[in-house]
């Protein structure tokens, strides 16, 4: 889908470099017993979703050194994963059991290496990652994407409450651009081009659109997209507007994640 958005998005990694900073202020806030706490991320305690991000933080820093293939093979060695998020399952299940200010410190210097890194990097050059060759941008978008929804879920898990802002519109956009891969991993194909025209958390607008006239628009709060993107919502429970030849697929297929 050969497509670009109206205006400017910014800079993918200063974004990153906040949500970073959001979630170490909320660990930091954290009681020894709350990294035991269950989260919606099924058999995983908060201290399983810190170590999953620190893991990912590791493995993007290794795909910005040219060394992921080593770097997974490494951790799944001697196991078949028949799926990326079986990958991350077996990952976890390796690791677990350090205690709370280890994984955090583990997670801290793998944030802020990839931060420094991200920092200067090419976002054009070429990266590979879990499902295949990518760029530096969208690489830091995916990690952004993930730090946010796992943030989420952590603030979830503890009754806590984190805000949402403009650096959530590289989500949105992550989830727009990466529609005809999400389909393809279904099995199918979209009938043409998607426009999302979203409102911001600050009412502002987040329109997305393809070079070539639409033949699916999705209207609605951004925020909301982003969550169904990110598999924490439904569709139905939102006040997300779909209309054209994909409108129903589009709202159940979207995502920001591998």
């Amino acid at each position: 889908m050969k497509s670009e958005m109206k205006r400017d998005t910014g800079d993918a990694a200063q974004a990153l470099a906040a949500q970073h900073a959001e979630l170490a202020d909320l660990l930091e806030s954290l009681e020894a017993s709350d990294w035991d706490l269950p989260t919606r991320c099924p058999g995983w305690k908060v201290s399983d979703v810190v170590l999953h991000l620190a893991q990912t933080d590791e493995m993007a820093v290794a795909s910005l050194e040219g060394r992921v293939a080593g770097f997974i093979a490494e951790r799944v060695a001697g196991e078949e994963a028949a799926s990326v998020d079986d990958g991350a399952g077996l990952m976890v299940a390796r690791e677990r059991g350090a205690p709370p200010d280890e994984v955090f410190a583990r997670w801290s210097s793998a944030a802020s290496t990839l931060d420094g890194m991200l920092a200067t990097a090419d976002p054009h050059a070429r990266v590979m990652w879990v499902v295949g060759e990518l760029s530096v941008r969208t690489l830091t978008t995916t990690r952004l994407a993930e730090t946010w929804i796992h943030s989420g879920d952590v603030a979830e898990a503890v009754g806590a409450e984190l805000k949402t802002d403009d650096r959530l519109r590289h989500i949105a956009r992550l989830a727009w651009r990466t529609l005809p891969y999400a389909f393809a991993r279904e099995g199918r194909h979209l009938s043409g081009p998607v426009a999302f025209e979203l409102t911001g958390p600050g009412g502002e607008a987040w329109s997305f659109t393809p070079d070539e006239a639409p033949v699916t628009v999705v209207r609605g709060d951004g925020v909301e997209l982003c969550l169904v993107a990110a598999r924490r919502v439904e569709p139905s429970s939102t006040g997300l507007i779909a209309d054209g030849a994909d409108a129903g697929a589009v709202l159940s297929l979207v995502r920001t994640y591998a």
